[in-house]
């Protein structure tokens, strides 16, 4: 099962006088994982890269920020691999210390700052959501609220115009089920809209 993280996690590795800022941490998408990126440099004036490996619904990246080529953001990349990651970033935040460590060299040094990160890391499934939506009559909008108030439900949007319509999102196990109880419950006058393509969450 894809899992991610529950907190971030950090490292913190010095080779050969150069220091490794490792940080694994789950993230929602590769807009948010740039944002954290963009911070990070912030925080880090004098370091020499900032590089990073994301793996967020198949928004995969692998950035060796002026490292060689391939020596960087992919081995960062396949440790979250390796390790069934999603919804997850990795960050390594390089202070140079005047030694050149060389392709080989770099690959571990990169490679470990992530894998030392998620020794201390606590993996948690990773749910697909589902986005729903429907239309029902005002008099049943106080059930279907308490109907998923049972649910664990996200992005709920609700508008009011000639009926109440409502969009969510819900687990992916729980989809079949949700619909069979609010069409026995909604007595025929819950409609349904099409089903907006489902997501990691």
């Amino acid at each position: 099962m894809t899992q991610t993280l529950r907190e971030v996690v950090h490292s913190d590795l010095l080779i050969r006088k150069s220091r490794f800022l490792g940080r694994v941490e789950p993230i929602a998408d590769r807009e948010a994982a740039q944002a954290r990126v963009a911070g990070l440099r912030a925080e880090h004036p004098g370091a020499a890269h900032v590089c990073w490996a994301l793996m967020a619904g198949g928004q995969s990246a692998a950035v060796d920020d002026g490292e060689p080529s391939g020596t960087a953001g992919r081995p960062m990349l396949e440790v979250l691999r390796h390790h069934d990651l999603d919804g997850v970033l990795a960050t390594v935040v390089r202070y140079f210390g005047g030694v050149k460590l060389g392709a080989g060299g770099l690959v571990r040094a990169y490679t470990d700052a992530v894998a030392q990160a998620l020794k201390d890391a606590t993996y948690v499934p990773r749910l697909r959501f589902v986005a729903l939506a429907c239309d029902l009559p005002y008099a049943l909008e106080g059930w279907l609220r308490r109907e998923l108030s049972r649910l664990e439900v996200r992005d709920l949007d609700v508008v009011h115009g000639i009926e109440v319509g409502f969009r969510f999102s819900v687990p992916e196990g729980e989809v079949s089920g949700l619909r069979q109880r609010l069409d026995d419950g909604g007595q025929g006058k819950l409609r349904w809209r099409d089903a907006i393509p489902g997501q990691h969450r």
